[in-house]
């Protein structure tokens, strides 16, 4: 029977060989257990690196990409970080790890409402998780040092842009398809964006309005 303990160093090792190999995010993606964050037929492959099924019809990324996405953000202790896509919950808790303050924006109010429990439960204060249509970012909030958007839009969304600051960087899926989608970076400087390709992905796609759950 292979414990708990066994089955973390062989998640670890598996993050390691899929490229996550930035010291501060492996250990956040140590610290944050994924368990938490994955419940009833799923919870027994927390430690799989495979994106399972959540509540609304959503999905908990998988493990690798978290790590890949996480570090290519290149998140600073004094950073605030604004995450498009609060999901399970699972994300924002790494980041929390990393950024002086994450805000993270869902449109499924139940999924706000069970993230916000196990950032309690765990105790990480430093997250604010809203209720809202994403696309649109938290203006009141901006500008954000990273953001990081988990659903996928044809193109990086304009009020994001905006939202980031000179010398931020935000990572985000696009693609019109949820078959053929790139993870890029966009740096923004004094002079515009400069946008990295990165890898291909798959992810939800990022729509407009609030969910009815």
């Amino acid at each position: 029977m292979i414990t708990d303990a066994e089955r973390k160093m062989q998640f670890l090792y598996t993050l390691r060989s899929k490229g996550v190999t930035d010291a501060r995010v492996m250990q956040a993606m140590e610290e944050v257990d994924r368990a938490p964050f994955v419940t009833g037929l799923f919870s027994e492959r927390a430690y799989e690196d495979t994106p399972l099924p959540i509540a609304c019809g959503q999905t908990i990324s998988q493990p690798s990409v978290v790590g890949l996405m996480t570090q290519a953000l290149k998140v600073s202790a004094r950073d605030k970080v604004l995450e498009i896509g609060t999901g399970s919950g699972y994300q924002a808790a790494i980041l929390a790890k990393l950024a002086r303050r994450v805000y993270t924006v869902d449109r499924h109010r139940r999924l706000v409402i069970e993230a916000k429990a196990i950032f309690e439960a765990h105790r990480l204060h430093n997250i604010t998780a809203i209720t809202s249509d994403g696309s649109f970012g938290v203006p009141d909030q901006a500008p954000f040092d990273k953001i990081i958007v988990t659903a996928a839009a044809e193109d990086p969304p304009s009020p994001l842009l905006a939202q980031l600051k000179i010398g931020g960087i935000m990572v985000l899926p696009v693609g019109q398809s949820d078959a053929v989608q790139s993870l890029i970076r966009v740096r923004k400087s004094e002079t515009g964006l400069d946008y990295d390709e990165l890898r291909s992905v798959r992810f939800v796609p990022l729509l407009e309005g609030l969910g009815k759950d």
